[in-house]
């Protein structure tokens, strides 16, 4: 916890004020949203129209938000924008076809006595409209009597904004296009919207379709209003299905975008709060499939025994832990990364720290069902005295969270691997690559290409004919070498010898331009009526290896061949896929080193997966003629690792892992890429700018005659 002298969070310092009148507050909305629910199920507004007037009677600012469904077309010069006048498109659109339904969000705002209106926290409660359950009852119950409890209080410092987000079309979308209207407003004329005869009767209802509510000035709830710059948002949302444990759990996810997580201390609020104040056990997300590995158990059983050996010969070695922390600590690990590599929120939470604001999700699931009223009040109690203490820490707050960490993974709710201990792994994987390619830089370079000019001074045709040696270079530098054709010779092999380096980075920009133009397919594949993901990979793989076979022809015809002299010698052979591997492994390292300040999950996975395809590759012509053991170690090696870092195939193992192999299809990774180019997830460009090259030049260096 953070010092009291400076930025002090201050977590439990204060008795909660969330009383059993509030949970009974709460208990009756959750009723009344029920009964409604059973009363008309064509009154699409009722939910929204009963929080209103709610809100309204605590004295809060209240209005509606309404958007639209988000986009799924790929458009690759929007990839990692978006624009507003697409947005203000879409509404005309809407307003033009009458089949599109917008999701209305209900906004509440307190202001704070105390504040000056500079900063807010927001809590957001997501509901389905369409299709209430008792989840999300309990949620909005419990959103309107923290805004209840709020609205009284005096030591509120910081604007409090409550977001019931319909999650009609999912909860980031809809928490996505407030904040797009909250941060980047856009003036259009949207009265009518809410003054149309079919939402003017859902918000005014009758006897016969619902109780009678407080006559509300609906004409001014379609003005956008704001508090303050955002401090910190709490996305909440309940877990239905029943746990078979002794504890309530409550689920803390925290990966946004492109592996951006929120301040640590963020979340040992909430872990503090929720262990030590109100007896529930947190969590984060883990890899439950690990759990049950044998081998994983019996490296956890070797640490443990390590930690007590250790403990045994220094006391204040405390680093031993029991198996099961460690096995579960795996899981909890892998999956941090994996879903920061992935570079896709796992909640709504992500919308907020596009923008630069730390947010969480927690996801309450409780031992028992909410349809017991006592089980019921007792949950609203005990959560609402949870988030009640988290707000109040926030609220202390007098600058934004920067006083621990950002870049970090998660094993548990309460530890975590810091950016200054996996930094060293990967420094560790990139070096050789460095170290690789300067050797391969500098190979022989001596006895490049031996070459010289016959008695007549005519250039031959035939290799075999041509003499260069080391004396002659040295010659030819100190000014010694009086023979013009042996200097001509000389600097005629010279360039030769620049014309392979140069051919070979050639063939590394050609395949970089080949991965971007591939990339750009789906945009194209997208368009067309296809539902299949199947058909749609066949004919991305049919134009990616077209256009490949292509370009390779067309790249001969720009850039010819310097000359037509036939490599015979091992050492021009030896220089072809020497330069061509040298560049490999430069514009590889580069792109990592890009993509871990980007993504460094992203980044972290690539370098596993390419450092040893990248080390171990070597032409098979060389292969066959080595030794026995020598050979049939390499060939494995090299067609490994050249197997194992294709795209498809690495979809379909983690999709097996994770589901089973018999649910797992090359089809997939359709799905997967299809899922990071929608949300924008840097890991897309990543994979086609740097792993898919770098793939295709190994598999090249591999087959190189």
């Amino acid at each position: 916890m953070v010092s009291l002298l400076t930025n002090s969070l201050a977590s439990g310092s204060a008795n909660p004020r969330y009383s059993d009148q509030n949970t009974k507050d709460a208990n009756e909305v959750v009723k009344e949203i029920l009964n409604l629910k059973l009363v008309s199920t064509k009154n699409n507004m009722g939910v929204q129209n009963l929080l209103v007037k709610h809100m309204s009677e605590t004295g809060g600012d209240v209005y509606f938000h309404k958007f639209l469904p988000p986009e799924k077309t790929f458009k690759p010069s929007r990839f990692f924008v978006d624009s507003q006048q697409q947005y203000k498109s879409n509404f005309e659109e809407c307003n033009k076809n009458s089949s599109v339904v917008p999701g209305v969000n209900v906004v509440g705002i307190i202001r704070a006595p105390h504040g000056d209106g500079k900063e807010a926290i927001v809590l957001v409660t997501p509901f389905l409209s369409d299709n209430i359950h008792i989840g999300d009852a309990f949620s909005l119950g419990l959103g309107y009597s923290l805004f209840h409890l709020f609205s009284r209080t005096i030591w509120l410092a910081k604007d409090f904004v409550w977001l019931a987000a319909d999650s009609k079309y999912g909860t980031h979308a809809a928490v996505a296009a407030w904040l797009k209207d909250y941060h980047e407003p856009i003036f259009y004329h949207s009265s009518s919207f809410l003054k149309s005869k079919s939402l003017v009767d859902s918000l005014h209802p009758t006897e016969e379709k619902g109780p009678s509510y407080k006559q509300i000035d609906y004409n001014t709830l379609d003005d956008f209003q704001r508090a303050g710059t955002i401090a910190a948002a709490l996305i909440f949302k309940v877990q239905e299905n029943q746990i078979q444990t002794d504890k309530d759990n409550l689920s803390v996810y925290a990966e946004a975008s492109n592996g951006q997580m929120p301040n640590l201390d963020l979340i040992n609020v909430v872990n503090f709060l929720a262990v030590h104040r109100q007896g529930l056990q947190t969590r984060v997300e883990s890899l439950f499939f690990m759990l049950s590995w044998k081998w994983l158990s019996v490296l956890g059983d070797i640490l443990e025994w390590l930690g007590k050996v250790a403990f045994t010969l220094n006391p204040e070695w405390k680093f031993g832990l029991p198996s099961e922390e460690y096995v579960q600590g795996a899981a909890g690990l892998t999956s941090s990364i994996y879903h920061q590599a992935l570079g896709i929120p796992t909640g709504a939470h992500g919308s907020f720290r596009d923008y630069q604001v730390d947010a969480i999700t927690l996801e309450v699931s409780p031992r028992f069902s909410l349809e017991n009223e006592m089980t019921r009040i007792s949950y609203l109690l005990k959560i609402g005295r949870l988030l009640e203490g988290v707000v109040r820490s926030i609220n202390n707050l007098l600058e934004k969270f920067h006083q621990s960490f950002f870049l970090y993974f998660l094993t548990s709710s309460s530890r975590f691997v810091s950016i200054g201990v996996y930094m060293i792994p990967f420094a560790l994987l990139v070096v050789p690559l460095v170290i690789l390619a300067a050797a391969l830089c500098s190979y022989k370079s001596g006895g490049l290409i031996p070459l010289t000019k016959s008695d007549d001074g005519s250039v031959p045709r035939d290799y075999s004919e041509l003499e260069f040696t080391h004396t002659n270079v040295l010659k030819s530098v100190s000014g010694t070498c009086t023979s013009g054709q042996d200097i001509d010779a000389i600097n005629l092999g010279l360039n030769l010898h620049s014309q392979k380096w140069f051919n070979a980075a050639k063939d590394v920009l050609l395949v970089h331009l080949w991965a971007a133009v591939v990339a750009m397919f789906p945009s194209v594949i997208c368009r067309l009526s296809l539902e299949a993901s199947e058909m749609k990979l066949l004919i991305w793989a049919a134009l990616s290896c077209l256009t490949l076979f292509v370009g390779s022809g067309i790249s001969g015809v720009i850039y010819p061949k310097f000359g037509r002299w036939r490599e015979t010698d091992k050492e021009s052979h030896i220089e072809g896929w020497v330069a061509l591997k040298a560049f490999t492994l430069g514009i590889t390292t580069i792109g990592l080193v890009i993509m871990s300040v980007i993504n460094f999950a992203a980044a972290l996975l690539g370098v596993i997966v390419l450092v040893p395809m990248c080390l171990s590759v070597y032409p098979l012509k060389y292969i066959l003629k080595a030794s026995i053991m020598k050979r049939t170690l390499l060939m494995l090696l090299s067609i490994s690792f050249i197997i194992l870092a294709f795209p498809p195939f690495v979809v379909v193992a983690l999709r097996g892992l994770f589901d089973g192999f018999s649910k797992a299809s090359f089809a997939d990774f359709w799905d997967w890429t299809e899922i990071l180019w929608s949300w924008g997830s840097a890991t897309y460009p990543y994979l086609f700018l740097v792993h898919v090259p770098c793939w295709v030049l190994c598999f090249r260096v591999l087959l190189y005659i």
